[in-house]
């Protein structure tokens, strides 16, 4: 019967322990996303380019495809003590079917500096956000998504990869201009 006790009061600890490490995760994410909301620094996102991976669709599929995502979009970003980037936006563009795509999120990177004078930046992280489709009926979905950059100064060329499960689905790279106003 002792067993029986020692194994549920470890159980207790372990959990209390795990609690503790979630509310305190949910606090770090609570306090990031107020700290770049209340940000005074503002950004213009321009979509510049959509590739449907040559590998994954087939060539009539890629034919009837736009890959020119018109629109615009717009956000809140800052820079944090470790010079890594936080934004909050919202973005609009043609789909691959030239229908109107909304996207909102919040946008990660951190920064390989190679020059001394901080200026040129290569970025990697991620993007959180949802978005709704046409093809989807329009009912929102959650999209994680992986971001990469290449930055000078205020402008930057930003981009992430659509991954796909299947044949002619997914696997695009999208590409958009942001600029630091």
């Amino acid at each position: 019967m002792l067993n029986v006790y020692v194994l549920l009061l470890l159980t207790f600890c372990s959990f209390s322990t795990y609690a503790s490490h979630i509310s305190d995760l949910w606090l770090n994410i609570k306090q990031t996303l107020t700290d770049t909301w209340k940000s005074d620094q503002y950004e213009l996102y321009i979509p510049a380019n959509t590739w449907h991976n040559r590998a994954t669709y087939d060539k009539d599929k890629i034919d009837s495809y736009n890959e020119r995502p018109w629109g615009i979009g717009a956000g809140v970003y800052r820079f944090d003590k470790n010079g890594d980037w936080h934004a909050l936006y919202i973005m609009e563009f043609q789909d691959s079917h030239n229908v109107i795509e909304p996207f909102a999120g919040y946008g990660y990177q951190t920064y390989w500096r190679p020059t001394e004078n901080q200026k040129l930046r290569f970025g990697i992280g991620y993007t959180i956000g949802i978005t709704a489709r046409r093809d989807y009926n329009w009912i929102p979905f959650p999209a994680p998504l992986p971001l990469a950059s290449i930055e000078y100064d205020r402008l930057s060329i930003q981009s992430t990869y659509v991954p796909g499960i299947k044949h002619n689905t997914g696997n695009i790279l999208f590409t958009w201009l942001r600029w630091q106003l």
